[in-house]
């Protein structure tokens, strides 16, 4: 045997000499992909199944594989298992290894087949499986802000459009919205699973292969809803691993908008709300301090995980057909988005229910900022004002409280009266905070009605997928 078949027992044949001992580190992905170990040996030993169903193998050939394959999961999940960088990934030492228990009949597993198609079937099942947890973990999240809003179906709180207040909402209400992104992003990982959910082994290296494979019994053994058609798109194609990245990126991106609402409402100029001392850490410095480091590590690792689907966008965006080993970077980001994601909805989840909410806080920050203004706004319109009459009317009132230094609904009936004859002593009851909420009840509002509604609604939605 020569060097070079030494050094690597799948392509060493072709070579005269082995590699460059700094290309071999270089090149070696083992030390990241072994994740994929699991995936790969269910993959290999459906391969072997459908071999010896259509004559490659025989029977015995193909016991003797699965046994073998089946002996090694053992020892890598004991921890047993010797990983070579000098076989270069995790096909190949699980292929070697096999080949060391059995003999040459380990040879013969990788007959009509690739590591190209092989390893884009182990990152879809990879995926595949990833994306159940993920959705579990969802929901886990969703079911607690479910709970808490509806909990908190009656507190009153300050709405706000660019951060100056707006108009009263519940902050059942607020959770409920929290639930609706969410819910499109559970709906959105469900969706991509099905367009990961198809097999391109088969496809071997990119043109197919000469011998008889049934690509359509690897595909019911491996629970892949079909096959992919053709060959060279098959082992080139990541846009399955790009669109979970970019959906995992918007997921993030709607934790960390929570996360900055969090951080503002437990700093004590809002109050709002009180963190779980294990979910927070304190100062070095000054021991009065309460940090909300969850939520601000949730914001941080947003900028991580959307860094990650740049990254493999531009991985893709210069290749040509078929596969090339740029792809072995598509990986780490892929993997990283994978853990962080799951680390940031597990610990949301696990958080959420206990959320301290401080009512009185809120209501007294619903009861600054002139909240209920567009109510009299609205009270002008049903006297018969017209809206932009109304509009400006309200406009001087509230110039005329701010004068005063109070809240509209502290102004006397006579003032108010002043800036139109269609304002009655019923206006006190649109000017309060109750009044304005409970007026919202319809499908959508913030009416504590409807915030309970909803929540019964979102609670029986829960896994659908």
């Amino acid at each position: 045997m020569s060097k070079a078949n030494e050094s690597n027992q799948s392509w060493g044949g072709r070579f005269s000499e082995g590699p460059d001992q700094l290309l071999q580190s270089f090149s070696a992905s083992v030390s990241f992909d072994k994740r994929l170990f699991f995936h790969d040996i269910r993959g290999s030993k459906a391969h072997a199944r459908m071999l010896a169903r259509v004559g490659v193998l025989t029977e015995d050939e193909c016991s003797q594989i699965i046994r073998g394959l089946d002996d090694i999961l053992i020892e890598i999940e004991r921890g047993q298992f010797a990983w070579l960088d000098e076989l270069e990934d995790v096909h190949m030492n699980i292929e070697a290894r096999l080949t060391e228990r059995i003999g040459n009949v380990g040879k013969k597993l990788h007959t009509g087949r690739s590591r190209n198609d092989q390893v884009a079937t182990d990152i879809r099942l990879l995926l595949r499986d990833e994306i159940d947890g993920l959705q579990a973990e969802l929901e886990r999240f969703r079911a607690a802000l479910i709970d808490l809003a509806e909990r908190e179906a009656d507190t009153i709180m300050p709405g706000f459009t660019h951060m100056q207040v707006a108009q009263p909402v519940t902050f059942g209400h607020h959770m409920l919205a929290w639930q609706e992104m969410l819910t499109r992003d559970t709906a959105r990982l469900g969706d991509c699973r099905k367009r990961i959910n198809v097999l391109p082994l088969g496809s071997a290296a990119l043109a197919g292969t000469t011998f008889p494979i049934d690509r359509e019994f690897v595909a019911a053994e491996l629970g892949f809803d079909g096959v992919t058609e053709n060959s060279l798109d098959a082992v080139s194609d990541r846009d399955f691993a790009i669109e979970f990245s970019a959906a995992a990126s918007l997921i993030m991106t709607h934790l960390s908008r929570m996360s900055e609402e969090l951080i503002l409402w437990m700093s004590p100029a809002f109050g709002f709300i009180d963190l779980p001392d294990r979910y927070c850490t304190g100062s070095s410095i000054m021991p009065q301090k309460k940090n909300p480091d969850v939520a601000e590590l949730v914001r941080g690792k947003t900028a991580r995980v959307t860094g990650h689907l740049m990254a493999l966008l531009t991985l893709m965006k210069g290749q040509p057909l078929a596969y090339n080993r740029d792809n072995q970077e598509d990986k780490e980001p892929l993997f990283d988005t994978l853990d962080t994601l799951r680390d940031c909805l597990r610990l949301y989840a696990d958080m959420t229910p206990h959320i301290t909410v401080h009512a009185q806080a809120c209501r007294r920050a619903a009861a600054q900022g002139f909240a209920t203004a567009t109510d009299l706004a609205d009270y002008l319109v049903r006297a018969g004002v017209a809206f932009r009459d109304a509009h400006e009317i309200v406009g001087k009132a509230v110039g005329h409280a701010v004068e005063k230094q109070c809240d509209l609904a502290d102004l006397p009936l006579a003032e108010l009266h002043q800036f139109s004859d269609a304002i009655q002593a019923d206006v006190f009851d649109v000017l309060t905070l109750d009044g304005s909420v409970a007026a919202r009840n319809h499908v959508g509002g913030t009416a504590p009605e409807q915030v309970r509604a909803a929540c019964t609604r979102a609670r029986n939605r829960l896994g659908e997928r």
